[in-house]
C-alpha cells in the first residue's frame, strides 16, 4: 500500500487538528460566556445560583458524550476515521448556530433552557466522538518515531480552541458593555462557531484516510463492535483509570477555576478572563515539548509527572489562592497547575491509541473515556458549585487530589506503551480472540 509523503501527512494532521480546534471552541464557548447568559435561561437573582444551572447544563451535554463516543467509534472502525470526523463536525455546526438564535427564557419561559439542553445534548453526542476519531486519527497518521508529538496536537488544537473563545470573549468585552453583552453579545460567538466548523468541513473532505484503516477494511474482521472490545477488558479498564484523575484534573484548571477566581476570590472579570487567556497560550505551548519528550524517554515519565504533582500539589495551589488573592499571584498558581496537567494532557491520546489493535481502536478509545469524561469531567464544575454553596467548597480540592492519585496507581501498573504499541503491529486477523492483556499491566 503506497505510503504518503512526510508532507501530506503533515496536511492531514493539520486539516483533523483544525477541525479538532473548531469543535473544541464551539463547546467551550459555552463555559467561557455563561457568565453572561446565566441569567436568560434561568434567571434567579443569585450568580451562584444561575452558574449552578448552566453547569448542570455543561454535565448534561458530558452525558450524551458516551454515546457519542459509542456512535461515532463504531461508525469511524467500520467506514474510516476521514467520514466519522466530518460528520461529527457537521453535528457540531448545527448546535452552534441554534444556540445563537435560541430565544431567552423571558420570551418563551421554560422552553427556553429546555432547548437549550437538547442542543448541548446532540453537541455531547458530536464531541464525545470527536475524541477518539481525533486520537485514532493522529496516532495513526503520524510516523512511528514522533506519535507523541503528532498526538500533542489534539490537545494543542483543544486549547486553541478554548482560547479562541477567550478571544473573542476579550474582544467582545473591550466593544460591548456588561449589559450588552448579557442581552445579546453573548450569541455572536456561537454564530462564529457554526461558520468555522462549515469551512473545517470543506477541509476534512480533503483529508486522507489511514493506512491503518485501510488495510484492517481489506480483511473480513469484525470491526468496531461492543463483542470485539469486550475482548480487551484490560484495555478498557486502563483507559478509564488513565482519564479519571486526567479528566478531572483539566477541567478543574482550565474551566472551573475561571469561575473560582471571580465567584469566590472576587477578582475582576476582565482580569481573569486576561489570567486565563496568558496561562493557556503557554499550556498550549508545552503539549509538543511535552509529547516530544515522551518519543524520546517514553510515556510514564510524563504520566508520573501528573500522577505524583496532581496528588501533592492539587491542594496547596488552590489554598494559595486564596491566600494571595491577586491578579499575578493567581497567574502563577494557574500555570503550576497547568504545567503539572501537561503531563497527562499531552500523551493521552497516543497512550490510550496504542492499547488497541486498529480494527477496534477508535471505540475502544473512545467509548471508555467517554464514559469516564461524563461521569467526572463533566461534572467537576457542578460538584465544585455545590460544595461552595453548601459551605464545603474546600472539600473540591482534596477531591481533586484524590483523583490524580488514583490514575497515579494506573500508571504504576501499566507498561511503557511506547515499547508494547498495537499501532506498530500488522492489523489482526479474524482468529484473533486474546484481549492482549500483557499490553497493559505487569
Amino acid at each position: 500500500m503506497q505510503e504518503l509523503s512526510q508532507r501530506r501527512i503533515t496536511s492531514n494532521i493539520i486539516k483533523g487538528s483544525l477541525g479538532n480546534m473548531v469543535e473544541w471552541f464551539d463547546w467551550y464557548i459555552y463555559a467561557s460566556f455563561a457568565i453572561y447568559f446565566a441569567g436568560s435561561f434561568f434567571p434567579d437573582g443569585n450568580q451562584t445560583v444561575e452558574l449552578l444551572s448552566t453547569a448542570a447544563v455543561f454535565a448534561v451535554g458530558f452525558l450524551m458524550r458516551p454515546f457519542g463516543s459509542f456512535i461515532m467509534g463504531k461508525y469511524a472502525d467500520q467506514r474510516g476515521r476521514r467520514a466519522a470526523l466530518t460528520l461529527s463536525v457537521s453535528i457540531m455546526a448545527g448546535g452552534s448556530l441554534l444556540i445563537a438564535l435560541i430565544p431567552t427564557y423571558a420570551t418563551i419561559g421554560i422552553f427556553s433552557p429546555l432547548l437549550l439542553i437538547v442542543i448541548r445534548m446532540v453537541q455531547g453526542l458530536s464531541l464525545g466522538g470527536e475524541y477518539g476519531i481525533s486520537a485514532t486519527y493522529l496516532s495513526e497518521m503520524a510516523t512511528s518515531n514522533q506519535r507523541g508529538y503528532y498526538a500533542s496536537f489534539q490537545y494543542v488544537t483543544l486549547i486553541s480552541g478554548q482560547l479562541l473563545a477567550l478571544i473573542i470573549q476579550i474582544g467582545l468585552q473591550a466593544i460591548l458593555t456588561d449589559s450588552q453583552l448579557r442581552s445579546f453579545g453573548w450569541r455572536i460567538p456561537f454564530g462564529l462557531g457554526a461558520v468555522g466548523a462549515l469551512i473545517v468541513l470543506y477541509l476534512r473532505l480533503s483529508m486522507d484516510e489511514t493506512n491503518q484503516f485501510k488495510r484492517a477494511e481489506k480483511t473480513n474482521t469484525t470491526r468496531g463492535t461492543l463483542r470485539k472490545l469486550a475482548k480487551y477488558p484490560g484495555q478498557v479498564l486502563t483507559v478509564m483509570g488513565l482519564t479519571f484523575g486526567g479528566t478531572i484534573a483539566f477541567y478543574t484548571y482550565t474551566t472551573y477555576m475561571q469561575k473560582y477566581m471571580i465567584n469566590t476570590l472576587g477578582l475582576p472579570t476582565k482580569s481573569v478572563t486576561l489570567i486565563n487567556f496568558l496561562a493557556l497560550l503557554i499550556f498550549m505551548g508545552l503539549q509538543p515539548l511535552f509529547g516530544h519528550i515522551s518519543d524520546k524517554i517514553g510515556r510514564k515519565p510524563l504520566l508520573y509527572w501528573f500522577g505524583i504533582g496532581g496528588t501533592l500539589l492539587t491542594v496547596p495551589i488552590f489554598l494559595g489562592l486564596q491566600y494571595f488573592d491577586n491578579e499575578f499571584s493567581a497567574f502563577l498558581l494557574m500555570m503550576a497547575g497547568l504545567l503539572i496537567v501537561s503531563g497527562y494532557t499531552s500523551i493521552n491520546a497516543v497512550v490510550k491509541a496504542e492499547l488497541f489493535p486498529t480494527e477496534i481502536r477508535a471505540l475502544g478509545v473512545g467509548f471508555p473515556y467517554g464514559l469516564t469524561v461524563a461521569i467526572f469531567g463533566g461534572t467537576v464544575e457542578y460538584v465544585a458549585l455545590w460544595l461552595k454553596n453548601i459551605g464545603h467548597e474546600n472539600w473540591f480540592f482534596y477531591y481533586v487530589s484524590a483523583a490524580a492519585f488514583v490514575s497515579l496507581l494506573v500508571y504504576v501498573r501499566m507498561l511503557e506503551t511506547s515499547k508494547h504499541s498495537t499501532l506498530n503491529e500488522p492489523t489482526k486477523q479474524p482468529a484473533e480472540t486474546s484481549n492482549d492483556s500483557e499490553h497493559i499491566t505487569d
